[in-house]
């Protein structure tokens, strides 16, 4: 009997040690899916700064320099603003998804609302990811391989196409693209390779580029809203919310407004860097895609060029992702997330279908618009001022109890009139009064990158230039990079039509 009472006492400690082992390897698990302050922080500044943040250059030239600083900064505060009044109303209804929070507020129809417009800013995304790919790579391809600008293949058209067969589509194909996620780190660190690359130029190209006289205006009233919509689409981020909030260890209000402040103050000096640089170099010339202001033959610019494309193309399949997610949201009624990561198989038609349906749809709105500036302005009205601005305060002011005119109340008050007079009257300057277009000037170059351009007033017609020695290899690209870091204008290879 003493012997069955030692044994079943052994097996009881044995069975104890086991059981808060598994808990300890359960507590250091689960622990590991949290992150510090600093950490989230840093996860929330990549969500923020992307592709985004190459129009703001342009934002300022709509709105004026002066007025678009001060844009710039009022767009930060109601973003950050907005992000703590999200959370706030996820704590108050207990839902910590955009999507609960939508339908705790207003039901099935706010659920299909946010719905609309998540599909709408991602596959706007696309496209604007595919137009930068055409305006970049094609100049690229020219200079690398000298080929002339007839040739098929530096077509913007054929140079989508073969990013969009060789690598969109076979990405875009997967059931679960979450490992490409991770490639946020290279693309921050790609963003500042791009922003240091813009600095060294700003010296250098500033002094070529002639003055107009619009070229240093204080404000221009009617391009403050096309402005807030570029600036809108810079900070969205919105969709990543609550997800950043759940991995905050031990996430309380109180965190999460630190989180907030730090990301957003930080997301503000890089875009304003981007946007006082660029401004400050080209001015009046100063177009959408601001990679498009540099010289073709500019080996710094080129490599940052190919910097952007790469990471806009490993962008593109989370975009397509979330729109393809949100077509079977809604198609299903509930979110269809596969776990494993495997190609389709034959019979999965409706993922193949919708899928080549979303890829082509914005292949073709890419090539009937090759205007960045525009895209920027059209997504930010449509989608981005609705999602950050107008539907956060909406739900804080149906789920916040007290008078709608409390001081708890009141600002969000503002936010909602903001959001939507900055929505309203965008989307009636971009149908009937959209003068971006005739501001974009894709495929041409530049007249300050002809030599002794800036000293002729009025050229109207094509200069065809002597040829210039072509790069034979990716070698002497880098090589080149050193020696013209201070001198990035030579005479470029292709004939192209002079803009003034």
């Amino acid at each position: 009997m003493a012997q069955e009472t030692s044994n079943r006492s052994v097996d009881e400690k044995s069975y104890i040690l086991d059981a808060r082992k598994n808990f300890e390897d359960e507590d250091e698990e689960e622990s590991g899916k949290f992150t510090s302050l600093p950490l989230a922080s840093f996860n929330f500044i990549n969500s923020i700064i992307g592709s985004g943040v190459i129009g703001i250059p342009y934002a300022l030239h709509q709105s004026g320099f002066g007025l678009g600083i001060f844009l710039l900064i009022i767009v930060a505060i109601l973003t950050d603003y907005s992000l703590i009044l999200m959370v706030r109303s996820g704590h108050i209804c207990g839902e910590m998804s955009y999507q609960g929070l939508m339908r705790a507020s207003f039901g099935r129809p706010g659920f299909y609302i946010l719905t609309a417009l998540q599909f709408v800013y991602p596959f706007i995304a696309m496209v604007s990811y595919n137009i930068v790919v055409g305006d970049t790579v094609t100049k690229v391809i020219i200079r690398v391989t000298g080929i002339s600008e007839s040739n098929i293949f530096a077509q913007r058209e054929v140079v989508i196409l073969l990013a969009t067969l060789c690598i969109t589509i076979p990405l875009c194909l997967y059931r679960n693209v979450a490992r490409l996620a991770k490639i946020s780190f290279l693309s921050l660190v790609c963003v500042g390779f791009i922003l240091l690359a813009i600095f060294i130029r700003m010296g250098t190209m500033s002094s070529l580029v002639p003055d107009k006289d619009d070229s240093w205006d204080f404000a221009n009233i009617r391009g403050v809203i096309p402005s807030i919509g570029i600036m809108a689409f810079a900070f969205m981020c919105h969709h990543n919310t609550f997800l950043i909030y759940g991995s905050i260890e031990r996430a309380t209000q109180q965190k999460w407004d630190v989180v907030t402040h730090w990301s957003l103050f930080t997301s503000f000096i890089i875009a304003a860097a981007f946007g006082i640089a660029g401004y400050v170099t080209f001015t009046s010339y100063v177009q959408g895609d601001l990679m498009e202001n540099y010289c073709w033959d500019d080996d710094l610019m080129n490599l940052s060029r190919v910097m952007f494309s790469g990471t806009i193309l490993l962008t593109f399949p989370i975009e397509c992702f979330v729109t393809r997610e949100v077509i079977l949201t809604a198609i299903k009624g509930t979110t269809e997330t596969e776990n494993h990561d495997v190609y389709i198989s034959g019979s999965d038609r409706r993922h193949l279908l919708i899928t080549m349906g979303i890829i082509t749809t914005a292949y073709l709105i890419s090539m009937s618009e090759d205007c960045l500036g525009v895209v920027l302005e059209l997504n930010g009205i449509l989608a981005a001022v609705p999602l950050a601005y107008v539907l956060p305060a909406l739900c804080y002011l149906r789920l916040e109890e007290g008078s709608l005119l409390s001081s708890k109340k009141i600002p969000a008050i503002a936010l909602l009139a903001a959001g939507a007079f900055t929505a309203i009257a965008g989307l009636y300057l971009i149908i009937f009064h959209n003068d971006s277009i005739n501001s974009c000037k894709h495929g041409q170059i530049m007249p300050y990158c002809w030599n002794n351009s800036t000293i002729i007033p009025n050229i109207t017609t094509t200069i065809v230039p002597q040829t210039s020695s072509l790069m034979t290899t990716i070698t002497s690209t880098f090589s080149s990079l050193v020696t013209t870091v201070d001198s990035p204008t030579t005479t470029p290879s292709a004939s192209r039509s002079v803009i003034v």
